[in-house]
């Protein structure tokens, strides 16, 4: 069994194909999106209901508040409405402004437009996110 190392639980982890993209939208949050590591946190648990659910990766705001949520797939799973779905009931209860599904080889955002979450045709950096809350 391969493991990889999850900077943000700072352990190390099996490296499932899933667990290759989370690690890897990691590296883009932080080096390409400027999100500091230790604004982000992965495998986060919450409830929705009575149901046990766990975001792949919430980036949080200077405040602490929820920002973003992230749903990562494996790299042969279609990002399907039923993908974008899953984060949004996520955001349910986490009230975030942005949602970001990826396989690692398509990633998409959306933004928080008054009711909905309308596409975003960049992923802004962190200090954009942090300005148009």
């Amino acid at each position: 069994m391969e493991l990889i190392w999850d900077p943000l639980r700072k352990k190390r982890v099996t490296a499932t194909p899933e667990e290759r993209v989370r690690q890897w939208f990691i590296v883009q949050l932080r080096e390409t999106f400027g999100v500091p590591e230790h604004m982000m946190m992965s495998e986060v648990g919450f409830k929705f209901g009575d149901k046990p659910y766990r975001a792949d990766i919430v980036v949080y705001g200077r405040d602490a508040a929820p920002l973003a949520v992230v749903e990562c797939k494996r790299p042969e799973v279609a990002l399907t409405p039923a993908v974008l779905e899953q984060a949004m009931r996520y955001n349910s209860v986490l009230g975030v402004r942005y949602l970001a599904v990826t396989n690692g080889k398509n990633t998409y955002l959306y933004r928080l437009e008054g009711e909905c979450f309308v596409p975003c045709e960049h992923i802004p950096r962190y200090e954009e996110m942090l300005c148009q809350r």
